[in-house]
């Protein structure tokens, strides 16, 4: 008749049945109880681990019913316990994940857990990475004012939590450097559209950025750049006063670079210089506004989109001053001298005694 004494843990101590756990040591083990700061494992015959949460890391979501492979940081605490990191266990295997990764040129999914003004921190396979803002998409690049560098890290913020797609951009061990890119993992598919797309089409997309020299649209991906002299057919100071971050932007393609489009938002509609223009004549008698005050003349509105030039030399002998001739806003009468349509020129000058 089998023997039914109960066995006890001092028995199973002493015996070869189990095994008992070393520091540094790795083990499998399955999720008991996912807690705000700490996960408790099953480790079988070996008992219970507990993981604190930040030796989780940032790439992983637990539950329970879950198998994890962790490392032995103390075999012996109080309660019975064994203190766990996963990171550790996933940090030993996760340099040699990332790098067959970069070999593949695969593109993986990551989920940034924080952000500098350099860019966004992440975490994947174990291993702690970076993605610069300089290999961030269209779509994600943070265009901002140069004054304005605030707003990047607000931009930034905006992605922490947001699956990404990237490729490994380079790994090195030595220096604990792994480097994502996301204009990697999407270059391909950019490529087929640059393909498809030519100079005089009209596209449509978003902007991204509003700086002092011009607007960033995304096209689909593709970075596009509207230039301040490009947004209207008036004089523009202030492309915030006519596009805002988020705003559709239907633009026209008047050249492709290598990797970015520039584009024309006035081109889209008539031009009213050349409508206006046809009323004046070489010899007209003009009234108009001074509108800028430079030292080589002054701009006169003659109508709502043609400005013209009274330059310099108009203002009766060597060393006139502008300055002196005009007040800035004034009204005054002037000749028109010249109009060059193709250069969009007009010159003025002033009536003969009035110099």
């Amino acid at each position: 008749m089998a023997n039914n004494a109960t066995i006890t843990m001092d028995d199973l101590l002493a015996g070869d049945s189990v095994k008992q756990l070393t520091t540094g040591e790795v083990i499998t083990g399955t999720i008991l109880t996912v807690r705000k700061h700490e996960v408790l494992v099953d480790l079988g015959a070996q008992g219970v681990g507990v993981v604190p949460r930040r030796e989780v890391g940032y790439s992983r979501n637990l539950a329970v019913g879950d198998e994890v492979t962790a490392s032995i940081v103390d075999p012996e605490l109080e309660g019975g316990l064994s203190l766990l990191s996963l990171r550790k266990a996933a940090k030993d295997r996760g340099w040699d994940e990332v790098t067959a990764k970069l070999d593949d040129a695969e593109i993986i999914e990551v989920t940034p857990y924080d952000a500098n003004r350099g860019g966004l921190l992440i975490e994947y396979e174990g291993v702690r990475g970076f993605l610069p803002v300089s290999q961030l998409s269209a779509e994600h690049y943070p265009r901002v004012g140069s004054s304005d560098k605030d707003e990047i890290l607000q931009r930034l913020n905006v992605l922490i939590n947001k699956p990404l797609k990237v490729r490994i951009l380079d790994v090195d061990r030595k220096a604990n450097k792994l480097i994502f890119s996301e204009k990697e993992a999407i270059k391909d598919g950019l490529a087929a559209r640059f393909e498809s797309l030519k100079v005089g089409d009209t596209v449509t997309g978003v902007a991204t950025g509003v700086v002092d020299f011009g607007v960033f649209v995304n096209v689909d991906g593709i970075e596009g750049l509207v230039h301040i002299s490009e947004i209207s057919w008036e004089r523009v100071n202030n492309p915030n006063d006519y596009v805002k971050v988020g705003q559709p932007i239907e633009a026209k393609i008047i050249a492709i670079d290598k990797d970015r489009l520039s584009l024309s938002m006035k081109q889209l509609s008539e031009d009213p210089w050349m409508t206006e223009v046809d009323q004046f004549k070489a010899g007209d008698t003009v009234e108009g506004t001074v509108t800028r005050i430079t030292p080589f003349g002054a701009f006169v509105q003659i109508s709502p989109a043609v400005e013209a030039l009274v330059h310099v030399s108009e203002l009766g002998g060597d060393g006139a001053d502008p300055e002196k001739v005009f007040t800035l806003n004034e009204r005054k009468e002037f000749i028109v001298l010249d109009i060059e349509k193709e250069s969009r020129k007009i010159s003025l000058s002033l009536p003969k005694g009035k110099k």
